[in-house]
Protein backbone atom coordinates (compact mmCIF):
# COMPACT_ATOMS: atom_id res chain seq x y z
CA UNK A 1 0.00 0.00 0.00
CA UNK A 2 1.39 3.19 -0.77
CA UNK A 3 0.16 5.78 1.24
CA UNK A 4 -1.80 6.32 4.31
CA UNK A 5 -2.88 9.46 6.08
CA UNK A 6 -3.94 9.63 9.78
CA UNK A 7 -5.84 12.46 11.59
CA UNK A 8 -3.48 13.83 14.17
CA UNK A 9 -5.51 15.23 16.98
CA UNK A 10 -3.71 17.21 19.48
CA UNK A 11 -4.53 19.22 22.90
CA UNK A 12 -2.22 21.72 24.45
CA UNK A 13 1.02 20.57 21.85
CA UNK A 14 0.54 17.31 23.30
CA UNK A 15 -0.53 14.18 20.60
CA UNK A 16 -3.68 12.11 21.41
CA UNK A 17 -2.59 8.11 22.37
CA UNK A 18 -5.62 7.06 19.40
CA UNK A 19 -3.19 9.21 16.91
CA UNK A 20 0.04 7.37 17.87
CA UNK A 21 -1.87 4.18 18.14
CA UNK A 22 -3.33 4.57 14.42
CA UNK A 23 0.47 5.98 12.99
CA UNK A 24 2.34 2.80 14.44
CA UNK A 25 -0.14 0.23 12.86
CA UNK A 26 -0.12 2.82 9.26
CA UNK A 27 3.89 2.74 9.71
CA UNK A 28 3.48 -1.74 8.95
CA UNK A 29 0.85 -1.15 6.55
CA UNK A 30 2.08 1.45 3.89
CA UNK A 31 5.37 2.38 2.23
CA UNK A 32 4.30 6.47 3.18
CA UNK A 33 2.58 7.69 6.28
CA UNK A 34 1.24 11.47 6.37
CA UNK A 35 -1.15 13.13 9.07
CA UNK A 36 -3.45 15.74 8.75
CA UNK A 37 -4.14 18.33 11.70
CA UNK A 38 -6.75 21.14 12.44
CA UNK A 39 -4.29 23.56 14.05
CA UNK A 40 -0.27 24.14 14.30
CA UNK A 41 1.35 21.68 12.43
CA UNK A 42 5.11 23.05 13.76
CA UNK A 43 3.60 22.18 17.28
CA UNK A 44 3.19 18.51 16.34
CA UNK A 45 5.48 17.75 13.78
CA UNK A 46 8.34 16.44 16.11
CA UNK A 47 6.42 14.16 17.90
CA UNK A 48 4.74 12.41 14.54
CA UNK A 49 7.84 12.30 12.91
CA UNK A 50 9.37 10.25 15.72
CA UNK A 51 6.42 8.14 15.34
CA UNK A 52 6.79 7.45 11.21
CA UNK A 53 5.10 10.65 9.66
CA UNK A 54 7.13 11.91 7.10
CA UNK A 55 4.83 15.09 6.53
CA UNK A 56 1.89 17.11 8.62
CA UNK A 57 -0.58 18.60 6.68
CA UNK A 58 -1.68 21.25 8.83
CA UNK A 59 -4.88 24.03 8.62
CA UNK A 60 -3.30 26.18 10.95
CA UNK A 61 -5.56 27.74 13.86
CA UNK A 62 -8.88 27.42 13.43
CA UNK A 63 -9.67 30.92 15.61
CA UNK A 64 -12.17 28.90 17.48
CA UNK A 65 -14.27 27.35 14.80
CA UNK A 66 -15.16 23.86 14.52
CA UNK A 67 -12.92 21.35 13.87
CA UNK A 68 -15.43 19.44 11.43
CA UNK A 69 -16.35 21.09 9.00
CA UNK A 70 -13.04 23.00 8.18
CA UNK A 71 -11.13 19.85 7.99
CA UNK A 72 -12.67 17.65 5.97
CA UNK A 73 -13.45 20.59 3.78
CA UNK A 74 -9.73 21.34 4.08
CA UNK A 75 -9.16 17.45 3.00
CA UNK A 76 -12.22 17.12 0.45
CA UNK A 77 -10.20 20.10 -1.86
CA UNK A 78 -6.89 18.40 -1.34
CA UNK A 79 -8.21 15.13 -2.53
CA UNK A 80 -10.14 16.92 -5.49
CA UNK A 81 -6.67 18.76 -6.12
CA UNK A 82 -4.93 15.55 -6.94
CA UNK A 83 -3.90 14.10 -3.08
CA UNK A 84 -4.02 10.42 -3.43
CA UNK A 85 -3.89 8.80 0.19
CA UNK A 86 -4.66 4.92 0.12
CA UNK A 87 -6.67 4.96 2.89
CA UNK A 88 -7.70 7.85 5.23
CA UNK A 89 -7.59 6.76 9.55
CA UNK A 90 -9.67 8.81 11.97
CA UNK A 91 -9.72 7.70 15.53
CA UNK A 92 -12.91 7.30 17.14
CA UNK A 93 -13.46 10.65 18.91
CA UNK A 94 -15.98 13.01 19.07
CA UNK A 95 -13.53 15.13 16.45
CA UNK A 96 -12.72 12.16 14.59
CA UNK A 97 -16.19 10.93 13.98
CA UNK A 98 -17.65 14.63 12.82
CA UNK A 99 -14.51 14.64 10.22
CA UNK A 100 -15.23 11.38 9.05
CA UNK A 101 -18.80 11.85 8.42
CA UNK A 102 -18.62 15.42 6.81
CA UNK A 103 -15.67 13.94 4.97
CA UNK A 104 -18.35 10.75 3.71
CA UNK A 105 -20.83 13.33 2.44
CA UNK A 106 -18.04 15.62 0.64
CA UNK A 107 -16.55 12.43 -1.28
CA UNK A 108 -20.06 10.30 -1.85
CA UNK A 109 -17.90 7.82 0.50
CA UNK A 110 -19.01 5.56 2.51
CA UNK A 111 -17.00 5.01 5.86
CA UNK A 112 -16.08 2.07 7.85
CA UNK A 113 -16.33 2.13 11.59
CA UNK A 114 -15.54 0.39 14.94
CA UNK A 115 -12.26 -1.19 13.47
CA UNK A 116 -10.12 -2.81 15.55
CA UNK A 117 -7.50 -4.19 13.15
CA UNK A 118 -6.48 -3.36 9.50
CA UNK A 119 -4.63 -5.87 7.13
CA UNK A 120 -3.45 -5.54 3.05
CA UNK A 121 -5.02 -7.66 0.87
CA UNK A 122 -3.74 -7.01 -2.49
CA UNK A 123 -4.04 -3.31 -3.25
CA UNK A 124 -7.10 -3.03 -0.60
CA UNK A 125 -6.95 -2.05 3.08
CA UNK A 126 -9.61 -4.29 4.72
CA UNK A 127 -10.92 -3.16 8.36
CA UNK A 128 -11.74 -6.01 10.89
CA UNK A 129 -14.72 -5.09 13.36
CA UNK A 130 -16.67 -6.65 15.68
CA UNK A 131 -20.73 -7.06 15.93
CA UNK A 132 -23.01 -8.40 18.13
CA UNK A 133 -21.81 -6.89 21.21
CA UNK A 134 -17.99 -8.55 20.17
CA UNK A 135 -18.92 -11.82 19.59
CA UNK A 136 -18.41 -12.15 15.99
CA UNK A 137 -15.36 -10.12 13.60
CA UNK A 138 -16.12 -9.21 10.37
CA UNK A 139 -13.64 -7.90 7.59
CA UNK A 140 -14.66 -5.45 5.18
CA UNK A 141 -13.48 -3.60 2.27
CA UNK A 142 -13.84 -0.44 -0.36
CA UNK A 143 -15.06 -1.29 -3.80
CA UNK A 144 -14.31 2.17 -5.03
CA UNK A 145 -11.81 3.84 -6.17
CA UNK A 146 -11.83 6.76 -3.64
CA UNK A 147 -9.60 6.32 -0.50
CA UNK A 148 -11.03 4.22 2.31
CA UNK A 149 -12.33 6.32 5.31
CA UNK A 150 -11.63 3.97 8.43
CA UNK A 151 -12.67 5.17 11.99
CA UNK A 152 -10.42 3.25 14.28
CA UNK A 153 -11.46 2.57 18.17
CA UNK A 154 -8.52 3.39 20.60
CA UNK A 155 -6.36 1.36 21.90
CA UNK A 156 -6.66 -1.48 19.44
CA UNK A 157 -2.84 -1.08 18.35
CA UNK A 158 -0.10 0.04 20.74
CA UNK A 159 2.02 2.91 20.14
CA UNK A 160 5.55 3.04 19.64
CA UNK A 161 8.31 5.56 18.26
CA UNK A 162 10.78 4.92 16.13
CA UNK A 163 13.84 7.00 14.49
CA UNK A 164 12.06 9.25 12.39
CA UNK A 165 12.89 13.29 11.87
CA UNK A 166 10.65 15.74 12.26
CA UNK A 167 7.70 15.82 9.44
CA UNK A 168 7.41 18.43 6.91
CA UNK A 169 4.60 20.81 7.41
CA UNK A 170 2.60 21.62 4.84
CA UNK A 171 -0.82 24.20 4.46
CA UNK A 172 -4.17 22.76 4.24
CA UNK A 173 -6.28 25.15 3.12
CA UNK A 174 -9.31 25.89 4.97
CA UNK A 175 -12.52 26.53 1.70
CA UNK A 176 -15.94 28.67 2.74
CA UNK A 177 -17.71 26.85 4.77
CA UNK A 178 -20.47 29.39 4.16
CA UNK A 179 -22.74 29.58 6.98
CA UNK A 180 -20.98 26.51 9.19
CA UNK A 181 -18.18 28.93 9.32
CA UNK A 182 -19.66 31.42 11.19
CA UNK A 183 -20.44 28.85 14.33
CA UNK A 184 -17.44 29.16 16.91
CA UNK A 185 -16.97 27.36 19.87
CA UNK A 186 -17.67 29.39 22.89
CA UNK A 187 -16.97 27.58 26.04
CA UNK A 188 -15.08 24.50 26.65
CA UNK A 189 -15.97 22.22 30.16
CA UNK A 190 -12.32 20.14 31.07
CA UNK A 191 -13.73 17.96 33.58
CA UNK A 192 -11.13 18.19 36.85
CA UNK A 193 -9.67 14.79 37.56
CA UNK A 194 -6.92 13.41 40.21
CA UNK A 195 -4.43 10.58 38.74
CA UNK A 196 -4.02 9.14 35.50
CA UNK A 197 -6.84 9.06 33.11
CA UNK A 198 -8.85 6.27 32.66
CA UNK A 199 -7.54 5.08 29.23
CA UNK A 200 -3.99 5.77 29.34
CA UNK A 201 -4.12 4.48 33.44
CA UNK A 202 -1.52 1.36 34.38
CA UNK A 203 -4.34 -0.36 36.46
CA UNK A 204 -7.78 0.30 36.52
CA UNK A 205 -10.37 -1.04 39.05
CA UNK A 206 -14.41 -0.88 37.96
CA UNK A 207 -17.19 -1.14 40.02
CA UNK A 208 -20.42 -2.67 38.80
CA UNK A 209 -24.16 -3.33 40.14
CA UNK A 210 -22.80 -5.77 42.41
CA UNK A 211 -21.51 -3.04 44.58
CA UNK A 212 -25.52 -2.15 45.90
CA UNK A 213 -25.49 1.14 45.71
CA UNK A 214 -23.82 4.30 44.40
CA UNK A 215 -21.90 4.86 48.35
CA UNK A 216 -20.25 1.92 48.48
CA UNK A 217 -18.67 3.07 44.72
CA UNK A 218 -15.96 5.11 46.76
CA UNK A 219 -14.47 1.35 48.19
CA UNK A 220 -13.62 1.12 44.35
CA UNK A 221 -12.43 4.58 43.91
CA UNK A 222 -9.88 4.36 46.92
CA UNK A 223 -8.57 0.67 45.87
CA UNK A 224 -7.84 2.82 42.16
CA UNK A 225 -5.84 5.47 44.19
CA UNK A 226 -4.02 3.11 46.80
CA UNK A 227 -2.91 1.49 43.41
CA UNK A 228 -1.99 4.98 41.53
CA UNK A 229 -4.64 3.66 38.77
CA UNK A 230 -8.04 5.08 37.62
CA UNK A 231 -11.65 4.06 38.09
CA UNK A 232 -13.89 2.68 36.26
CA UNK A 233 -17.78 2.03 35.95
CA UNK A 234 -20.35 -0.39 33.92
CA UNK A 235 -22.78 1.76 31.72
CA UNK A 236 -25.80 0.34 34.33
CA UNK A 237 -24.69 2.10 37.28
CA UNK A 238 -23.99 5.52 35.27
CA UNK A 239 -27.07 4.87 33.17
CA UNK A 240 -28.07 5.00 37.60
CA UNK A 241 -26.18 8.10 37.80
CA UNK A 242 -24.19 6.76 40.69
CA UNK A 243 -20.75 7.90 38.94
CA UNK A 244 -20.25 10.38 35.32
CA UNK A 245 -20.31 8.99 32.37
CA UNK A 246 -16.41 9.50 31.86
CA UNK A 247 -15.92 6.62 34.01
CA UNK A 248 -17.83 4.41 32.07
CA UNK A 249 -15.44 1.17 30.52
CA UNK A 250 -17.20 -0.72 27.44
CA UNK A 251 -18.95 -0.77 23.89
CA UNK A 252 -20.07 2.44 24.48
CA UNK A 253 -17.66 3.68 27.35
CA UNK A 254 -13.54 3.92 27.04
CA UNK A 255 -11.60 0.87 26.04
CA UNK A 256 -8.90 0.56 28.10
CA UNK A 257 -5.61 -2.01 28.40
CA UNK A 258 -4.27 -1.64 31.57
CA UNK A 259 -1.63 -3.78 33.00
CA UNK A 260 -3.75 -4.61 35.84
CA UNK A 261 -7.68 -4.59 35.30
CA UNK A 262 -9.69 -4.96 38.84
CA UNK A 263 -13.49 -5.96 37.95
CA UNK A 264 -15.28 -5.13 41.23
CA UNK A 265 -18.81 -6.64 41.55
CA UNK A 266 -19.60 -6.88 37.53
CA UNK A 267 -21.21 -10.00 36.05
CA UNK A 268 -19.53 -9.49 32.89
CA UNK A 269 -21.68 -8.42 30.00
CA UNK A 270 -20.14 -8.70 26.54
CA UNK A 271 -20.75 -5.09 26.02
CA UNK A 272 -18.45 -4.15 29.19
CA UNK A 273 -15.82 -6.82 28.40
CA UNK A 274 -15.77 -5.43 25.04
CA UNK A 275 -13.67 -2.16 26.57
CA UNK A 276 -11.49 -4.07 28.71
CA UNK A 277 -11.22 -7.59 28.06
CA UNK A 278 -7.29 -6.75 25.87
CA UNK A 279 -6.10 -6.27 29.50
CA UNK A 280 -2.88 -7.98 30.68
CA UNK A 281 -4.06 -9.21 33.13
CA UNK A 282 -7.91 -9.34 34.89
CA UNK A 283 -8.85 -9.68 38.49
CA UNK A 284 -12.68 -10.57 38.81
CA UNK A 285 -14.23 -10.15 42.41
CA UNK A 286 -18.23 -11.75 42.51
CA UNK A 287 -19.94 -13.58 44.51
CA UNK A 288 -21.56 -15.37 41.56
CA UNK A 289 -19.12 -18.36 40.76
CA UNK A 290 -20.91 -18.83 37.33
CA UNK A 291 -21.06 -15.08 36.40
CA UNK A 292 -19.35 -14.49 32.95
CA UNK A 293 -16.76 -12.30 34.45
CA UNK A 294 -14.73 -14.89 35.44
CA UNK A 295 -14.40 -16.74 31.67
CA UNK A 296 -11.58 -14.06 30.92
CA UNK A 297 -9.97 -13.28 33.78
CA UNK A 298 -7.17 -14.49 35.14
CA UNK A 299 -7.49 -14.63 38.82
CA UNK A 300 -11.20 -14.86 40.08
CA UNK A 301 -12.00 -14.19 43.82
CA UNK A 302 -15.54 -15.49 44.29
CA UNK A 303 -16.96 -13.28 47.47
CA UNK A 304 -18.99 -10.29 48.49
CA UNK A 305 -17.59 -7.10 46.90
CA UNK A 306 -17.77 -5.61 50.14
CA UNK A 307 -15.89 -7.71 52.54
CA UNK A 308 -12.82 -8.40 49.92
CA UNK A 309 -12.53 -4.88 48.83
CA UNK A 310 -12.29 -3.50 52.92
CA UNK A 311 -10.00 -6.25 52.95
CA UNK A 312 -7.55 -5.16 50.33
CA UNK A 313 -7.54 -1.67 51.16
CA UNK A 314 -6.40 -2.93 54.53
CA UNK A 315 -3.66 -5.14 53.23
CA UNK A 316 -2.41 -1.91 51.12
CA UNK A 317 -2.68 0.69 53.87
CA UNK A 318 -0.42 -2.06 56.07
CA UNK A 319 2.45 -1.84 53.81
Amino acid sequence: METIWVHAEAADGKVASITLEMLAKARALADTVECFVAGDGEAVAATLGEHGASAVHATGELAGGLVGPALAGALADALAAGAAPSAILLGTTKDGRDVAGRLSVRLDAPVITNVVDLTVDGDSLVGTEPIFGGTVNVNTRFDTDKPGIFLVRPKSFVAEPTDGGVAAVHPLAVPDLGATGAARVVNVHVEETEGPKLDEAGVVVSGGRGLGDADKFQMVDQLAKALGGAAGATRAIVDAGWVPYSLQVGQTGKVVKPDVYIAAGISGATQHMVGMKGSKHIIAINKDAEAPIFGVADLGIVGDVHKVLPQLLEALAAR
